[in-house]
């Protein structure tokens, strides 16, 4: 999953958010450097990226994109799957997307101490072009994959995975939705194991 995804996976702690929003900064046995909060959300993204590898519904929608996008197929389905969390996000959450996302930048600004360098010099793009917020419409999901596309120095070609997005929009969100619903039960549960450890 992406970052929104992955923001609102981690339930009402401000630390265990963090932790699981920079989880991918974050190597080895290096959570352990961090407060226990702030473990257990790195802890939990490490497992929600596990369920959501292993997961047969994922694998149907990164299968669609893997002859054209390889192993850039599953960065793409992760994108396109915080595309219909925000677009559908009061199915899932009574607070407003716009609300809930600049209480997060607001938390992000507050425990900017903590985050890894690589986050604290993306954070102000992030704010500025308020991406979490973008992922609700077409048009913002292309210019993330623009920018993904940029960062692999044009090799992956994934700006033009928003021609799949759009011919194949019905499959995705169905496969989306089956697989959130399961996921928001498994996170529920290993939060609340992660949480009880010592």
């Amino acid at each position: 999953m992406n970052y929104l995804a992955h923001i609102f996976l981690s339930g009402d702690n401000e630390l265990v958010t963090i932790g699981n929003f920079m989880a991918d900064g974050i190597k080895g046995k290096n959570y352990k450097n961090y407060p226990k909060d702030i473990q257990t959300g790195i802890l939990l993204h490490r497992n929600i990226d596990t369920f959501t590898d292993a997961h047969q519904t994922v694998r149907l929608s990164t299968k669609r994109l893997h002859k054209k996008y390889s192993h850039y197929s599953g960065v793409i389905v992760d994108i396109l799957y915080d595309h219909f969390l925000a677009k559908n996000w009061s199915r899932y959450c009574e607070i407003p997307l716009e609300v809930y996302v600049a209480d997060f930048y607001e938390a992000l600004k507050t425990n900017i101490d903590v985050l890894p360098l690589r986050i604290q010099k993306m954070m102000p793009y992030m704010i500025a072009d308020n991406w979490l917020l973008s992922y609700a419409s077409i048009e913002g999901i292309s210019k993330i994959l623009v920018g993904m596309n940029h960062r692999t120095k044009n090799r992956s070609s994934m700006n033009e995975a928003i021609i799949e997005l759009k011919a194949f929009y019905t499959e995705f969100e169905a496969e989306f939705s089956d697989f959130f619903d399961e996921l928001i039960v498994f996170s529920k549960e290993k939060l609340l194991e992660l949480s009880k450890e010592e």
